[in-house]
């Protein structure tokens, strides 16, 4: 039986453990650690998709480090996956095409953008690092934690909990 996690008290315990300052990333963030555990999801990614996948990890200013995509051109669907890793928790972001095109993976599959066989390579390869998968609904949410980023509010409107661990500030 899989063991659920309550993804609100995740995101909850990672926002107080920082405290009220940390906003781009966590108190002893190791940037070289992290880059190194890119490169791993890429490597198993590149892998499970039989592709080579595009990396960014040069974001600055953000709240996470880096999107990794996979090919249209891989995917049984033939929509690109996205995913994004966030600075705080191990947690990550899997998405069809980008984030926000779809309310979810469910969506996503439903629609024809992604295929369960795919959503579970890409799935797979992120938790066998121990990613913490965190559902883009989860993140849509006003964000109420203890840092001043719920004062402020972006272009876009209120701050969310995607701005918060997956977005740029």
């Amino acid at each position: 039986m899989a063991h659920e996690i309550d993804i609100d008290a995740v995101l909850r315990a990672a926002d107080r453990a920082q405290g009220t300052d940390h906003l781009e990333f966590p108190h002893g963030f190791d940037r070289r650690r992290a880059l190194a555990r890119v490169q791993s999801l890429v490597e198993r990614l590149q892998t499970g998709f039989g592709c080579q996948c595009v990396v960014d990890t040069a974001v600055q200013d953000a709240s996470f480090h880096a999107v990794i995509t996979v090919p249209a051109e891989a995917t049984g669907a033939g929509e690109r996956i996205t995913v994004r890793l966030s600075n705080f928790g191990d947690f990550a972001v899997i998405a069809a095409e980008n984030p926000g095109c779809y309310l979810d993976l469910d969506e996503a599959e439903t629609e024809g953008a992604l295929t369960l066989a795919d959503r579970r390579t890409a799935e797979a390869a992120a938790a066998s690092l121990g990613y913490v998968l965190i559902p883009e609904p989860a993140l849509r949410r006003p964000y109420d934690g203890v840092t001043p980023l719920g004062e402020h509010s972006s272009p876009y409107g209120e701050a969310t909990w995607w701005i918060r661990f997956f977005d740029y500030l």
